[in-house]
């Protein structure tokens, strides 16, 4: 895997999945990149941010674009030392699991019975192929939100446009009102969007538990003929 581009200095060692570069290949000269890239490197450079700057795009930089089965959207990344690591919901091993990750691995235990894992890395479930998106991929430290509204959204908007327009057969999770607004425009006839309350504990049991949404995904997938996740 290469170094992305000349946008972040050498010493950020931002990495993003050869296949990315060449679907995402035309944002990378719109002028909100630029904006968004010199804005990003000054906030890694005068305060704390998260995740490392290495794992910006790590969600990318795991599931290669060919390899992308489900699509499982967050908003933006852990802003509490040691949380963030690229991928959306994670956390690395060791970490203590944020309370909406204990309620996601809930649900997959009553829907597939699968047991509880160890540790909230959720790397595991990338290698298999599922994108773990942020809209928004980096965070200032205890500040939620504090990269809102800078350029990112519209990047992942064309992540998730490049999936829902040339590939076909995948599955998008949108959890909470949030990601149902982003993911509204994927075409229901071409994927399955499968949409339910956010797994945060204010929500998860107003239509997230009982969801059902691993064991329908990997139906979907595995009805197209395709291995269905590990989950």
């Amino acid at each position: 895997m290469k170094k992305i581009y000349s946008f972040f200095p050498e010493y950020m060692d931002v990495r993003i999945e050869q296949s990315w570069k060449q679907h995402l290949a035309a944002e990378w000269d719109k002028d909100y990149f630029a904006r968004l890239t010199s804005w990003v490197r000054s906030e890694y450079a005068s305060t704390q941010v998260f995740p490392p700057a290495g794992r910006i795009f790590a969600a990318l930089d795991t599931t290669p674009f060919d390899d992308v089965k489900v699509v499982i959207l967050g908003q933006d990344p852990y802003h509490d030392i040691g949380q963030a690591n690229g991928l959306c919901f994670s956390v690395a091993p060791g970490v203590a699991m944020p309370p909406s990750l204990v309620n996601i691995f809930k649900e997959v235990s009553t829907d597939t019975g699968a047991p509880t894992p160890a540790d909230g890395d959720l790397t595991r479930w990338a290698r298999q192929g599922v994108l773990l998106l942020n809209s928004i991929l980096t965070v200032r430290a205890h500040a939620a939100a504090s990269h809102r509204d800078k350029g990112w959204e519209q990047f992942t908007d064309a992540v998730i446009r490049s999936l829902a327009t040339e590939r076909e057969g995948l599955v998008f999770m949108l959890w909470g009102s949030y990601a149902a607004r982003k993911g509204a425009f994927i075409d229901r006839q071409r994927h399955l969007v499968l949409e339910s309350a956010h797994p945060s504990p204010l929500s998860a049991y107003r239509g997230f538990f009982g969801n059902h949404h691993f064991s329908r995904a990997n139906a979907y997938l595995e009805a197209q003929g395709k291995k269905g996740i590990v989950w």
